[in-house]
């Protein structure tokens, strides 16, 4: 008897305890959204560098506020507050505004957000913009974006090839598989589910940091039915995935009370000053990158005649000064003046890759199926003529010519025609290829083609 007398004493002061912590601390025990996770061939590291050059290349692309500016200033602050309550892995988050009119905002692998002036224009307060940017937040968390082009590589290359490919070092690999994160990209399209997901998350997000997470949902279903002429872009990144208010409202069920934070007069402020600014349109800013594409075209810079080596691990080669190099000595390697690599690609320059052929073991049946890798990545690319046999400094080689389009645009404003050279050869290992992609506009190709050839004269195996 005595034994059960203290059993049971001791079952009344647990629960007793329990009752203490539920009603010093009901958050702790309320309902929590928990990232998802899925498969991602890409490192933490790799993501900010690919949020990074997403964003060099979006800032090149769109008419982005200047740090500076008060409205920038405002959203920066607002984007802190939230994302000190994002879970998960601690990325280095900044927030950005963009002169758009149209109804918009999306996040960037790795910490970046840009909001449309449009957006800030549109919310009725401080809450509804503050759901938009823990959406955006949300996206960023759940590593959308970065699962999403794990996808679409693991359809173009196998996947015991791409654990090597990016465990390089990303460099040039991004770009010849056709993948970059720079705004419009599709990698930046979210799914039905990931919007669902970044709501549900961004809820907890808006919760923790104070502002009534219902905003958020009525802000989505504002833009439908009040701005139908801004919504298209904006559904067409952020597929509505139905039901919003009544799941962002079950999710606040399970949440303690809590009083809102309300719209204080920064807001108003900001809001006036956004309402008198006059915002691009998506139309005007695609004429205006029309206009850069035009003139990058136009004014190809001449390849300087003074060389610079590079020493990769498997090869050294020569190239023109005046040109840079992006990737390190065991990565994919691309080299080209500043003005060949736009936000879409490689326009001008050349690219050097490995390639592990999965059953070839000639290199004209390596080459041929390297040439089919190429074409998935790359649909619109075609052969032109057959392949010849060529020798780069002693080394048998395999020559191709490929047909493609260009990143840049014509004087009408119609995507460039793009001549490729192929040049494949052994590595010294034996068992991959080494093979250099040297690009440029056809109209550019015959000019381009003696400094392709002066490159490769001074290609050399390790």
């Amino acid at each position: 008897m005595i034994g059960t007398a203290k059993s049971l004493c001791q079952e009344s002061l647990w629960a007793a305890a329990c009752l203490i912590l539920v009603l010093v601390f009901p958050p702790v025990l309320s309902g929590r959204v928990q990232p998802t996770h899925g498969f991602d061939l890409f490192s933490a590291d790799q993501e900010l560098q690919a949020g990074r050059q997403a964003a060099q290349d979006t800032n090149k692309q769109l008419p982005v506020l200047g740090d500076s500016d008060p409205i920038s200033k405002y959203v920066q602050q607002l984007g802190a507050k939230l994302a000190a309550h994002a879970p998960g892995e601690k990325w280095p988050y900044n927030f950005h505004v963009v002169n758009q009119k149209e109804i918009n905002a999306f996040a960037l692998p790795g910490g970046p957000v840009y909001v449309n002036l449009g957006t800030i224009q549109a919310a009725d307060n401080e809450s509804q913009l503050a759901g938009v940017m823990a959406h955006e937040i949300s996206h960023i968390v759940q590593r959308h974006s970065t699962r999403m082009a794990t996808k679409q590589m693991e359809a173009q290359v196998p996947l015991q090839i791409l654990a090597a490919f990016l465990g390089r070092g990303l460099g040039g690999q991004l770009a010849a598989l056709g993948i970059q994160f720079a705004a419009g990209s599709y990698f930046l399209r979210n799914s039905r589910q990931a919007e669902r997901e970044a709501d549900l998350l961004g809820t907890d997000i808006m919760y923790d940091t104070g502002y009534d997470p219902h905003a958020m949902a009525q802000f989505f279903e504002k833009i439908k039915q009040q701005y139908p002429s801004s919504a298209p872009q904006f559904l067409s990144d952020h597929p509505d995935p139905g039901n919003r208010i009544q799941y962002v409202s079950a999710e606040v069920k399970t949440l303690a009370p809590k009083r809102w934070l309300a719209s204080g007069a920064e807001f108003a402020q900001i809001h006036e000053r956004a309402l008198g600014m006059k915002a691009y349109t998506a139309q005007q800013i695609a004429a205006m990158q029309k206009q850069t594409a035009q003139s990058a075209s136009a004014v190809q810079a001449e390849p300087s005649s003074s060389l610079r080596q590079f020493q990769h691990s498997a090869y050294s080669i020569q190239y023109p000064e005046n040109w840079q190099i992006t990737g390190d000595t065991n990565s994919a390697v691309t080299i080209a003046p500043p003005s060949g690599i736009t936000q879409n690609g490689v326009a001008y320059g050349v690219i050097i890759d490995g390639f592990q052929p999965e059953k070839s073991s000639s290199l004209d049946a390596a080459t041929h199926e390297l040439i089919i890798r190429l074409k998935q990545g790359n649909p619109e690319l075609k052969q032109v003529g057959s392949d010849q046999d060529l020798k780069v400094n002693g080394v048998a080689a395999k020559s191709v010519e490929l047909l493609g389009v260009s990143p840049l645009a014509d004087s009408s404003g119609k995507p460039e025609r793009e001549r490729d050279w192929l040049v494949a050869l052994p590595a010294s290992d034996g068992k991959q290829v080494l093979y250099a992609v040297f690009v440029a506009p056809d109209s550019q190709s015959g000019k381009a083609r003696a400094t392709f050839e002066s490159m490769l004269r001074t290609l050399h195996l390790r």
